[in-house]
């Protein structure tokens, strides 16, 4: 019998079991990763405990932490956002092939390591410059402060934005750069105009 989860309601918290062990999951070792609902899971919408719920099941399926943490928030807008457990007796099933066909066709939302990516002699200390195939991506490695660079026709498009709960990037600042401008420079003032919303926590300066 291949691997699979059931959700219920109890006393209308949503208990999740993995079959065939039938065992109960917890956000406890997901928390490790991602901090984003500590009192229990949630399906139904995009928010915290459904993308708690996400990286919790990716972690506990496939047993891998890059996999669970690059690709959770793809994850819950596809599959948790849409698991429904209403009423006493309700609950859903998802299986294992369903997680892997889910997977298969997640190419969005990938979110970068908190804690990965490298440090850029160009950027402040609390900054990374995160590997992706398709864009150049920078992310603050105390909080979730992201700077994407796009290739337009003619020009670059800078974007400082943060991602929370929602189901896509939230734009707090942006820059329009002509190709032959020096792009690096205006990396360096995104990254410094985020560093002064939020500071660094004491240490990491």
């Amino acid at each position: 019998m291949t691997t699979g989860y059931v959700g219920r309601r109890r006393g209308g918290e949503l208990v999740v079991t993995r079959r065939p062990e039938d065992t109960e999951l917890t956000p406890d070792r997901s928390l490790d990763l991602v901090n984003h609902s500590p009192n229990g899971f949630e399906v139904g919408y995009s928010g915290s405990g459904p993308a708690q719920l996400a990286c919790a099941l990716l972690l506990d399926y496939y047993g891998d932490e890059q996999v669970a943490r690059e690709h959770y928030i793809a994850f819950r807008n596809k599959v948790v956002s849409q698991l429904e457990c209403d009423g006493a007796a309700a609950c859903w099933h998802l299986t294992g092939e369903k997680i892997d066909a889910a997977m298969a066709t997640l190419t969005d939302d990938v979110v970068a390591l908190a804690d990965g990516g490298r440090p850029s002699p160009t950027l402040p200390e609390n900054w990374r410059a995160v590997s992706r195939p398709d864009r150049r991506v920078f992310q603050r490695a105390d909080c979730d402060h992201y700077i994407v660079l796009g290739d337009g026709s003619e020009e670059w498009l800078v974007v400082l934005c943060s991602q929370g709960d929602r189901a896509y990037p939230a734009p707090l600042a942006h820059r329009t750069v002509a190709e032959d401008a020096d792009v690096e420079r205006v990396i360096r003032e995104l990254a410094e105009e985020s560093n002064d919303l939020i500071e660094p926590p004491e240490g990491e300066r």
